[in-house]
Order: structure tokens, then C-alpha cells, then sequence
């Protein structure tokens, strides 16, 4: 399915949410799907680092937009250099945090060692706080790919944990997170999208949606000495999504798995579960 720009008018326009700590927040409503249904609005949000929220937004996404459930892919490290953000004062809002990363250590809820200190990191943890892990294969593929079939390849039963999270019955909206809202948060999105039904190039059009605000993306997050090292040490250019690098991977595991939904059922989460988030993004 081609994407018209008709569609890119109204994806740039209906769907952002815009709040004062955040650059990259998004409904996943109104995408259309293969059967000529659509998303439901106000039920699953995409999102950059949720850390900067004003008093205000806190109120918007609480009272207006009723978030009731947070998803956070980040490491345990970014959870813990970033602490904790407002919406963790919030009681009416439930946190669940499924990194999507390798790492050292293990923690059970990373949330409960919040108000500890800090735990010893060691030397080379900017190298894995970032989306940077690749699957040792598929060579010829370019980085960003490589790096979203590292997800799958060594975490994919928290893949599949955030999918269960989205799908599970909520009183109001899920909003799903990473750092920039565009990687990590972009592959479980896809998924996501997929179960609901929505064609691939609706899916790869969402993603690169993103590149509409990588710079003032690049600059919030560059302001956080969290990540200013990464945003400096590379230019906005190669931290800016493309859409072929999702149309690959949707292709890919077309041609290994059968689609999203192949790869999916393959991993434990099969056609009663995927049912649910179908219900979950579909009326």
C-alpha cells in the first residue's frame, strides 16, 4: 500500500501530542488498516523520555488524556542516571520497564531501587545505553537494521512482555517509551501496528514520522548528561529514522517468519494474545 499525501498531511497533523517535556509523543489512533477499519485513539501513545514533563503536562496526560500505564524499553541504567520522572508520583499511573537491551547485572523491578544509590557502573556503560547492539549476523545489512534484529535476537521475550502490557485490558491510555521514541520504542511499535493490521507502509510511514522533529529531539536529549554524548559525538543526520530501514525489517521477517505476526506466535505470543491487542488497538 502507498502511502498518499493525503495520509502524510493527516499523520503530521492529528496525531501529535504535543507537551512541554517531550518532543517525540504520538497516538497510535487513526492509522488506517487492510480491512478499512482504523486505530483507535486513546488507547496506546508512542513517546520519547517521559523525564521533562511540566506540572501541566502531568495533568494532561493523567486527567485529559487518562494515562493510566507506562512502558518504559530503556536500560536499567538510563532508569536510574535519569531518575525518577514525575509520572512516578503519580499513584493512578502503573510503570512496567522492559529493556530491550543486554545487560550486566540483574535486576528484578528496577523500579524499586530507585531511591537507592547509584549503583557502580562499569567503564564502558555509555556503549550499552544506547541502542547500539546488533545481531552478529546479517553483515550486509545496514547498522539500524542490524540494530532492531538485536532486539529480537537477545531480548525478545521482553519484546514480547511490552506487547503483553499493551495488550492487556486498561482503563485508559499506555504510553510506550524509550529514550528518543523512535528505535526501540519504533520496533515495538511495529508490532504493535501489525497485530492491530495496519499495512506496512502505514507502519514504515509512522516510523519515519519521527524525522519531522529529530532536531529538536536531538537537542533535548543532548541536554540530559545522560545521552549528551552520544547527540554530540554523531550529527542529527544519523540520528534521524528513514523509512527504509523499517520497510527492511518488516521484509525480513516477512521472508524468516512469514510477517510481525509469524514471528510473533513463534515466540509465545500467539493468536489468543495477539486477538486481545488486536482488541486493544481496534474498536
Amino acid at each position: 500500500m502507498r502511502v498518499t499525501s493525503g495520509a502524510s498531511d493527516r499523520l503530521r497533523t492529528d496525531r501529535w501530542l504535543r507537551l512541554d517535556g517531550t518532543t517525540n509523543t504520538r497516538d497510535l489512533g487513526g492509522l488506517p488498516t487492510s480491512d478499512g477499519g482504523s486505530t483507535v485513539p486513546g488507547r496506546v501513545l508512542r513517546s520519547d523520555n517521559l523525564q521533562t514533563l511540566s506540572e501541566a503536562d502531568v495533568r494532561r496526560l493523567v486527567d485529559e488524556v487518562r494515562l493510566r500505564e507506562v512502558v518504559d524499553l530503556r536500560t536499567t541504567a538510563e532508569v536510574l542516571l535519569e531518575g525518577r520522572g514525575p509520572l512516578r508520583a503519580v499513584p493512578e499511573v502503573t510503570h512496567r520497564h522492559f529493556t530491550l537491551l543486554p545487560e550486566r547485572g540483574h535486576h528484578t523491578d528496577v523500579f524499586a531501587v530507585e531511591e537507592d544509590a547509584l549503583p557502580e557502573l562499569p567503564a564502558d556503560w555509555a556503549e550499552s545505553i544506547l541502542p547500539r547492539q546488533v545481531t552478529e549476523g546479517d553483515q550486509g545489512e545496514p547498522p539500524a537494521v542490524r540494530s532492531y534484529l538485536g532486539y529480537l535476537a537477545h531480548r525478545p521475550e521482553n519484546v514480547i512482555a511490552a506487547l503483553r502490557a499493551l495488550a492487556a485490558p486498561a482503563d485508559g491510555a499506555t504510553v510506550v517509551h524509550c529514550a528518543a521514541g523512535k528505535d526501540r520504542t519504533g520496533v515495538v511499535v511495529a508490532f504493535a501496528l501489525a497485530v492491530a493490521g495496519v499495512p506496512h507502509e502505514e507502519i514504515v510511514a509512522d516510523y519515519a514520522l519521527t524525522a519531522e522533529v529529530i532536531d529538536d529531539l536531538v537537542a533535548k536529549l543532548a541536554a540530559s548528561p545522560t545521552y549528551a554524548e552520544d547527540m554530540v559525538r554523531r550529527d542529527v543526520a544519523s540520528h534521524t529514522p528513514r523509512a527504509e530501514t523499517m520497510r527492511r525489517v518488516l521484509e525480513l521477517l516477512d521472508e524468516r517468519h512469514g510477517g510481525p505476526l509469524g514471528w510473533l506466535t513463534e515466540h509465545g505470543f500467539g493468536p489468543e494474545e495477539q486477538a486481545a491487542l488486536r482488541a486493544r488497538l481496534r474498536e
